[in-house]
Parts: structure tokens; C-alpha cells; sequence
């Protein structure tokens, strides 16, 4: 990605988190939230965590004894996220997937909501995450399907192909929505040392409120 890309800065966390995480983010994110949900003592770390979407359901489902670390390469992102809640337990920090600035085996878990497909090196990532989880620790994270399978993601780039055909904007079927092969998936993370990996398919659906609320989140929403 270019530097441009990475500026999630100025309006733009308050309008992705208004209008874009009701519609994609959220009814994922309680899915994610609760998968670690056993957990009553430790410490977590979210990467990737954007405007907290995620970091607010964990807060809300997991245990008072867990502590949640929250992490994003975009500072703002994560000043509007910190004040979103108030929650102690959560600390935010400014900080590179692929270099994470933590000890090895910090971690009882690691997660992530749709961050790996803009990992310019997943398995270094990936072996980062490995690299600071305990022993008995585990990597959760989230990808979206191919474009076809995710509505709002679809239209928006089938329209704007109408708009511009001479050179379509093809960003959102090329990277958040070009990760998507579970054998390749299973490679990159057996190539970062997991073993024992589990792949699952969630399917969830949410209702924007008129088609300005999607055209809004992507267009005003995203750089």
C-alpha cells in the first residue's frame, strides 16, 4: 500500500466506525469476541484493532481478570478508539504487526479482525504473533471471503466500475477482499510454525439503513 493508504486520519475513523462498523465490523466482531471467551486470567493482544471495534467486544464479554492490549500501525485510529471506552483493563498502543515491540511469550492470546490481508509479509506476521504468545497460546484471527460472498464490497466496486471503465478501482477485490484461499491460508500459517489449525467459515448478515449509509462509510470512510 502507499503511504495515502495507510492515512486513516482527519474525519475519517469517526466515519468508518459509524458507518462502516454497524455494517461489516460488528457482527463479526462479537463472533470473534466470544471465541476466547473462556479465558478468566491472562492477557490478550489485539493487532490491527482499527477504531476498537473489536476491542470494545472483547471488553464486554471477556473476563474482569483479563488484561487487553490494543495495537494499529494508524495512530489516529487508535486515539479515536481510546475514546471510545474507558475500560482499565484495555491498554492502547501504536505498534507493527510484523514488529511487535513485546517479549517473547507476553501473550495468552493474539487477535486480529481483518487485518491479515494488509500485511505486506504474513508470515512474518504471523510468526510474530507465534513469537510472543505463551506456549499453550492461540492466534485468532479473521479474513473476508472473495468479494462475490460480501454484498456492500460488491456493489460498491461494481459501480464505480460503471463510473470509470476505462481503469476500474479494483483495491477492495485485490487486497481486503484477495485473501481468501484456505489452502493458502494454511500454508502461510504452518510456514510461521502453528500447527493444530483450525479454518472456519462465518457467515453474517447486516441491513444498512438506506444505500447512502455504505456509500458514505466506503467513499468518506476509508482513504
Amino acid at each position: 500500500m502507499s503511504d495515502t493508504d495507510r492515512t486513516f486520519a482527519g474525519s475519517i475513523p469517526a466515519i468508518y466506525d459509524h458507518y462502516l462498523g454497524p455494517l461489516i465490523f460488528e457482527p463479526y466482531a462479537t463472533d470473534l469476541a466470544d471465541r476466547p471467551a473462556q479465558i478468566s486470567l491472562g492477557r490478550m493482544l489485539e493487532t490491527a484493532a482499527g477504531t476498537g471495534i473489536v476491542t470494545r467486544a472483547l471488553a464486554r464479554t471477556l473476563s474482569g481478570g483479563v488484561d487487553i492490549t490494543a495495537t494499529d500501525l494508524n495512530q489516529p485510529m487508535l486515539d479515536f478508539a481510546a475514546a471510545q471506552t474507558a475500560d482499565q483493563r484495555v491498554t492502547w498502543r501504536q505498534a507493527d504487526a510484523l514488529h511487535l515491540p513485546f517479549d517473547d511469550g507476553s501473550f495468552d492470546v493474539v487477535l486480529c479482525q481483518f487485518g491479515a490481508m494488509f500485511f505486506p509479509d504474513r508470515v512474518a506476521a504471523y510468526a510474530e504473533a507465534r513469537r510472543v504468545l505463551k506456549p499453550t497460546g492461540k492466534f485468532i484471527f479473521s479474513v473476508w471471503d472473495r468479494i462475490e460472498e460480501n454484498d456492500f464490497a460488491a456493489i460498491v466496486t461494481q459501480t464505480k466500475a460503471t463510473l470509470f471503465p476505462a481503469n476500474p478501482p479494483l483495491f477492495l477485490a485485490r487486497t481486503p477482499h484477495g485473501y481468501h484461499n484456505i489452502s493458502q491460508i494454511r500454508d502461510d500459517t504452518a510456514a510461521a510454525g502453528f500447527v493444530d489449525v483450525a479454518v472456519e467459515t462465518v457467515q453474517r448478515r447486516s441491513q444498512a439503513a438506506s444505500p447512502r449509509q455504505p456509500a458514505v462509510g466506503f467513499c468518506q470512510g476509508t482513504p
